[in-house]
C-alpha cells in the first residue's frame, strides 16, 4: 500500500516508538585483564597508553550514554508526538518521502491553479441546475481557479481512472441535508469526466435530479457501482406533535431514534454523513419544532445540546449497526455561509477567496462532531472541511441559482468547492483500499520532491 496519503482517525492509530539502548560500560573481562588491580599502578613504560584509556574510559561511557539517551528523545518526538497529534486530532495526513514529515490536511491556503475546474458543468446531467453559476449567468471565472494547498504537504491530484477501478463493484452512500446533496453530485460529475459511455450512467428510478426527492442514486453500469444519496436533514426521527404537548409545539426531533430509512444505509461500503444547516432556529422553533427524547418533550432544550444527543444516537448506531471492517464512515463537518446579516437578507459573494476566516472557521457543531467521535469505540474519519471552507465567500451561488430573486450564501457553485471536498475525500478512499493517485511520490504541483 502505497503511504503517499493515509486516512487516521481517533480510532485507528496506534502508537510506539523504538530507540537505541543504553550502552553498557565495559567490564575488565572485555578488556582481557585479569588483574584486579587498577592499570596505571603497573609499569609505566609498558602500559602508559593503556593507564590514559583506562582512565578516558568512564568519560567515553558517559558520553555515549547521553548520546543515546539524546538520540532516543529525539527519535520519541520525532514519531511519537506527531502520531499522537493526529489521535488527538482525528484529522488524514499527507506524507512527504521524509516519513517523518507529516501534515494537518486541513491545514493550508488557497492557490491559483489553472487546471481546475475538474470538470464541465454542461456536460453532467446530474448536476442540479441550481448550483450551475456559470450556466445561471454568472461571468467572472476566478472561483473556478483555487486549489486548496496544506502547509506542509499536497493533496494527490485527481485521477479518475484509479478512481473508477476502486469504486468498481462497490456502493457510496452519502447521508444528509442539501450539502451533502452538492457534494454527492460534484463526484459524480468529477468521476463522470472517465468514463467514455455518458449513457452508462444513470439515475436507478430514472429521476431527475431534484431537492424534493428523498432518494438519489446514480449507477456506473460500466463498473458496476452506485453513488447514492439518502436525504436526512438531521439524521434523527422527525415526528408529528405528540399527545398532550403544548400548543406551540407542531413536531418533534425524537434524538434518541435516527431516522427511520436508517436501513437503507447499512450495506453501503462507504458512508459518508453531515448534517448542521437545519439546525437553527427558524428551521426548529420558528417552525413550532423541539425536541423530544422517549415520550418527553424537551421545550427548554438548546440547539447545541439537542445536536450533541443526536450525535450521539448516530454513533450508538454506528457502532451497533455498521461493520466496520466492511464499511468505511465518514462524517464532514459544518459548511459555514457567508450571509452578511444574520436575517439572511444580504449576500455579497465576492470575486475572490478572503484573507481571514472572519471567525466562520470555528463552529459548534464542528467541535461537536470531535467530542462525540472521538469517544467511540469504532473507527470514524472525519472530514474537516470548515475551516478550509471559511475563507470561499467566492464560491456561494449568490444571485446566480435558477431563482435569482432569492440569494444564496449558504449553498456553492458547481464546479467549486465541494470538488475539492472530493478530492480529500478520494485520497482517503485511494489509501485505505490500497491505491494511490498517481507514482506514490507525485505531488499536486507536479514536481517529485
Amino acid at each position: 500500500m502505497v503511504n503517499n496519503f493515509r486516512s487516521t482517525s481517533f480510532n485507528r492509530r496506534a502508537l510506539n516508538a523504538e530507540g537505541p539502548g543504553i550502552l553498557n560500560a565495559a567490564s575488565p573481562k572485555a578488556l582481557n585483564v585479569v588483574s584486579t588491580k587498577p592499570l596505571c599502578f603497573t609499569s609505566p613504560r609498558v602500559y602508559h597508553r593503556l593507564c590514559w584509556v583506562s582512565r578516558l574510559f568512564p568519560v567515553l561511557t558517559l558520553v555515549g550514554t547521553l548520546l543515546s539517551f539524546i538520540i532516543l528523545l529525539n527519535g520519541g518526538y520525532t514519531y511519537v508526538v506527531p502520531s499522537l497529534s493526529q489521535a488527538l486530532h482525528g484529522y488524514g495526513v499527507l506524507t512527504t518521502n521524509d516519513s517523518r514529515n507529516v501534515c494537518d490536511t486541513f491545514d493550508g491556503s488557497w492557490v491559483i491553479d489553472d487546471d481546475y475546474p475538474l470538470y464541465n458543468a454542461s456536460d453532467c446531467p446530474f448536476l442540479e441546475k441550481g448550483f450551475n453559476c456559470l450556466g445561471n449567468g454568472r461571468k467572472d471565472e476566478d472561483y473556478l481557479k483555487w486549489r486548496w494547498k496544506p502547509k506542509n504537504c499536497d493533496i494527490p491530484r485527481f485521477n479518475v481512472h484509479n478512481v473508477l477501478e476502486m469504486l468498481r463493484d462497490k456502493r457510496i452512500v452519502f447521508v444528509g441535508d442539501s450539502m451533502s446533496r452538492t457534494q454527492w453530485e460534484s463526484l459524480i460529475c468529477l468521476i463522470m469526466t472517465g468514463v467514455e459511455d455518458k449513457r452508462s450512467v444513470y439515475e436507478v428510478n430514472g429521476n431527475k435530479i431534484t431537492k424534493r426527492i428523498r432518494f438519489l442514486g446514480v449507477r456506473f453500469a460500466s463498473f458496476n457501482f452506485t453513488i447514492e444519496f439518502f436525504r436526512s436533514v438531521f439524521l434523527v426521527q422527525h415526528g408529528w406533535m405528540p399527545r398532550h404537548a403544548p400548543k406551540r409545539v407542531r413536531s418533534t426531533l425524537k434524538l434518541d431514534k435516527l431516522d427511520d430509512i436508517n436501513n437503507e444505509w447499512i450495506n453501503a461500503d462507504v458512508l459518508i454523513f453531515n448534517t448542521g444547516q437545519w439546525w437553527v432556529p427558524g428551521k426548529l422553533f420558528e417552525t413550532g419544532c423541539y425536541f423530544q427524547i422517549g415520550n418527553s418533550v424537551k421545550l427548554g432544550m438548546t440547539i447545541p445540546a439537542a445536536y450533541k444527543t443526536a450525535l450521539s444516537t448516530w454513533a450508538s448506531w454506528v457502532e451497533n449497526t455498521i461493520d466496520t471492517s466492511r464499511t468505511l464512515v465518514f462524517f464532514r463537518t459544518f459548511e459555514p455561509s457567508h450571509w452578511s446579516e444574520k436575517s439572511r437578507r444580504f449576500c455579497n459573494v465576492t470575486q475572490n477567496p478572503l484573507s481571514e476566516t472572519e471567525g466562520r472557521d470555528q463552529s459548534i457543531f464542528s467541535e461537536t462532531v470531535f467530542d462525540v467521535v472521538k469517544n467511540m469505540t469504532v473507527p470514524i474519519t472525519i472530514l474537516q472541511v470548515t475551516s478550509m471552507s471559511a475563507f470561499r465567500r467566492d464560491a456561494h451561488v449568490g444571485g446566480w441559482s435558477d431563482n435569482p430573486l432569492v440569494p444564496d450564501c449558504s449553498h456553492w457553485c458547481l464546479p467549486g468547492l465541494p470538488d475539492v471536498w472530493n478530492e480529500i475525500f478520494l485520497s482517503y478512499l485511494l489509501a485505505d483500499y490500497g491505491l494511490s493517485g498517481g507514482n506514490g511520490n507525485e505531488r499536486l504541483d507536479g514536481q517529485v520532491p
